[in-house]
């Protein structure tokens, strides 16, 4: 590969590469409205300096990497709520672009160093849905027809970002088309992190081990481990992923602990034992060295994650 790693320099001298937190439910406690099928991208559209703020605060509360508003933004999705092609294309690369300006804003008023990064989202198919799915894998399409999904989107984003951050992934079949899609593009560095239902199988059952050989041979892919999923159950994948043994960093961001009803689009209370910055340490131990938080995880809650695995 002719480009540079780029999570190695955050991980020198034994530091942790810390994630942001959960993009949409943050833009949610300030306000904004985002019951709609293309859930935080619908911002992008609407006001994309929130989407550029949050980016910020999260970096001011300690991230180093933030991940862009792209994971329910769909070339099919952005059609289907009225936008042409091109401009879904055009959107599609401006949400990476917001948060590259967070990164460089940053960077240029802090001094921060190593230099902040941003990630291209890249959701499941269930992201487009909007119904649910992503958290059980359940669609009815094979690997093939995933790849033809998900193929523009890669292709987009591939040349251009930093990094792909292919997330939320719930199945095999999905796993499978989208190491198809990164063997096309040998130069694209990405972590590929999967919804889990327990502390051994994402969502569809399988087991955490086998989701993610399907990555082994492909050196682009700096990091594989699990997002979207409860606190209380990272500590034993970070394990098992550990166990089969990989040459590849391992990342973990859960959820806040809380339920998300589907019905309601309201969410039940967290377990005490699922606090994210009283686990973050054990995962660290186990092998993690990309931490941060997902749904419900606030820039508050990122601080203290920070604080707790030190600088």
């Amino acid at each position: 590969m002719s480009r540079r790693n780029p999570i190695e320099p955050f991980l020198a001298e034994g530091r942790t590469l810390l994630l942001d937190g959960g993009l949409a439910t943050e833009l949610e406690a300030r306000g904004h409205d985002l019951r709609h099928p293309l859930w935080s991208a619908k911002l992008l559209r609407e006001d994309p300096r929130a989407i550029e703020g949050v980016h910020r605060t999260f970096l001011a509360s300690g991230a180093d990497c933030v991940i862009s508003a792209s994971y329910q933004a769909t070339p099919q999705g952005l059609v289907e709520s009225g936008l042409t092609r091109d401009e879904a294309r055009k959107l599609i690369l401006e949400s990476w672009r917001i948060a590259r300006r967070a990164c460089e804003l940053h960077s240029a008023e802090s001094g921060a160093q190593p230099a902040p990064i941003a990630a291209a989202s890249i959701g499941p198919y269930g992201a487009y849905l909007a119904d649910g799915s992503e958290y059980r894998g359940d669609y009815g399409l094979d690997a093939g027809a995933l790849v033809e999904f998900h193929r523009e989107r890669v292709e987009l984003l591939a040349p251009v970002a930093t990094l792909l951050a292919i997330e939320t992934v719930p199945s095999l079949p999905e796993a499978l088309a989208y190491a198809r899609l990164l063997a096309e593009h040998p130069d694209a560095f990405a972590w590929v992190s999967f919804c889990c239902q327990d502390g051994e199988r994402i969502a569809d059952g399988t087991p955490i081990e086998d989701a993610v050989a399907p990555f082994d041979d492909l050196p682009q892919v700096v990091a594989v481990g699990v997002n979207c999923t409860p606190p209380t159950h990272v500590a034993s994948l970070v394990e098992r992923i550990g166990a089969r043994g990989t040459d590849k960093e391992i990342i973990v961001y859960p959820n806040s602990g809380e339920r998300f009803r589907t019905d309601d689009k309201g969410w039940d209370a967290a377990p005490e034992e699922a606090c994210i910055e009283r686990l973050a340490g054990s995962w660290r131990a186990h092998g993690a060295r990309l931490i941060g938080g997902c749904c419900r995880v606030s820039a508050a809650d990122l601080a203290r994650i920070r604080g707790s695995l030190g600088p």
